[in-house]
């Protein structure tokens, strides 16, 4: 499960599918459903380690996770999961979360003493990379950097390894030659597992850094909710996959030169 923010910042117009905000009250009820119906919130290294068989323990297991560290998730989704003893993992873009607190797209974000204090309540932490850039359109070097300098300040902050990592905006899956030099990047960093924005519930065949998950906000009432665990929406993934096929097209055709020739681009 892939959450942003947990507010009531996100009163727009935008199509339910783009939101990241869900409201406390929903975000409340939405637990309560997974307590209810006995799910058991893991880590992602035990999901991981599960694929190969059943998750050990009682209960059906589901993995929440947090992106871009915003504040909000001590004061408002922290309370609520402690209610339901539930944990979840946060991923964060270093850059951004600071001894004082520090704002990104507008919205304060988490500081190193309350990280520590949710670390120590039982709360994972995982890379969001340092500035939360889209790594295809940087250079290898500065895709080592994100990769490699986020995990290393978490770990120093936590005294705690880091083995998440959840990759920024739209993935770019359909460039196979990219994404298996980020798993190889990934993995040259130390890290064991990672998420990222493709949607659909993870299953074995899934790379173990690019796992799939099933985005929530506000808009998700209890039958929809209730469908993307039971795997109603994992279809949207082949439309997800076709949207990015065809702006790939398009953006190398754009980048041919008037004779043909391919433009060179960055990585």
């Amino acid at each position: 499960m892939m959450y942003h923010s947990v507010s009531e910042n996100e009163r727009c117009a935008r199509h339910p599918y783009f939101r990241t905000a869900t409201d406390p009250r929903v975000f409340g009820e939405q637990l309560k459903f997974l307590y209810d119906n006995r799910f058991r919130a893991v880590s992602l290294s035990e999901a991981v380690g599960g694929e190969s068989g059943p998750v050990c323990g009682s209960g059906r297991p589901v993995v929440i996770t947090f992106d871009d560290g915003f504040e909000d998730f001590y004061t408002e989704a922290f309370p609520l999961l402690h209610k339901y003893e539930y944990s979840a993992t946060v991923f964060l873009p270093t850059a951004y979360i600071g001894d004082t607190a520090r704002s990104f797209k507008g919205v304060r974000c988490l500081t190193w003493n309350q990280v520590r204090e949710l670390h120590g309540a039982g709360i994972d932490f995982g890379s969001h990379t340092v500035t939360h850039p889209q790594l295809k359109t940087l250079k290898t070097r500065d895709i080592r950097e994100e990769v490699q300098c986020s995990k290393q300040t978490i770990e120093e902050k936590l005294g705690a390894p880091v083995k998440s990592f959840a990759y920024p905006y739209a993935f770019p899956e359909t460039d196979r030659g990219f994404k298996r030099s980020l798993h190889a990047t990934l993995e040259e960093a130390g890290y064991e597992n990672g998420v990222c924005t493709s949607i659909g519930t993870a299953d074995p065949r899934t790379d173990r850094f690019f796992l799939k998950r099933l985005p929530v906000n506000s808009s998700d009432d209890p039958p929809l909710f209730k469908a993307k665990l039971e795997g109603g929406y994992d279809w949207l993934y082949t439309l997800q996959y076709a949207a990015k096929l065809c702006s790939r097209a398009q953006d190398e055709e754009g980048d041919k030169a008037p004779d043909g020739r391919t433009l060179d681009r960055p990585i």
